[in-house]
């Protein structure tokens, strides 16, 4: 489950129906993360904190789970799950709204299209994807586009 802070109630509904298509799709229906809506000024602050990269962004993810093995077994991370619901806490994503409506438009897609993309691609990060490498970049691609496309998700 995602727990939403910030946005509409739109945003928050597609957010939601996004994220839980996408963990389930992943192996990892069984997880709990936040995400936050922030503004230009504090993503810059939280990359330049974090990253050490003075500039803004559109998404930032913050694992609490150094590697991630899918399917995502509860039971292989007893510290990082609630006992009550047996859920796992993969992590918090945080989407700058500006960015996002910005790359919208650079990209010639819908505002809604990007930021399924960025909730999408926070989430793939918790589940430790990345895309620094060539390869992983590709398998993480791929993954983001299988997710959008069961959404009916399109560019």
């Amino acid at each position: 489950m995602i727990y939403v802070t910030g946005g509409s109630r739109e945003e928050k509904k597609r957010i939601e129906e996004v994220w839980e298509t996408g963990a389930a799709m992943m192996g990892a229906s069984e997880t709990d993360a936040d995400l936050s809506f922030v503004g230009r000024d504090r993503i810059r602050s939280l990359n330049r904190e974090e990253r050490n990269v003075d500039r803004v962004t559109d998404v930032l993810s913050f694992p609490t789970i150094e590697k991630v093995s899918l399917p995502l077994s509860p039971a292989s991370y007893p510290m990082d799950t609630d006992p009550s619901t047996g859920r796992t806490y993969i992590g918090s994503v945080v989407i700058c709204r500006a960015r996002a409506k910005e790359q919208a438009k650079e990209y010639g897609h819908s505002y809604e299209r990007e930021l399924a993309y960025l909730a999408v691609h926070g989430l793939l990060h918790l589940l430790s994807f990345d895309h620094i490498e060539e390869t992983d970049r590709a398998q993480m691609r791929k993954e983001e586009e299988r997710i959008l496309s069961a959404l009916d998700i399109r560019r």
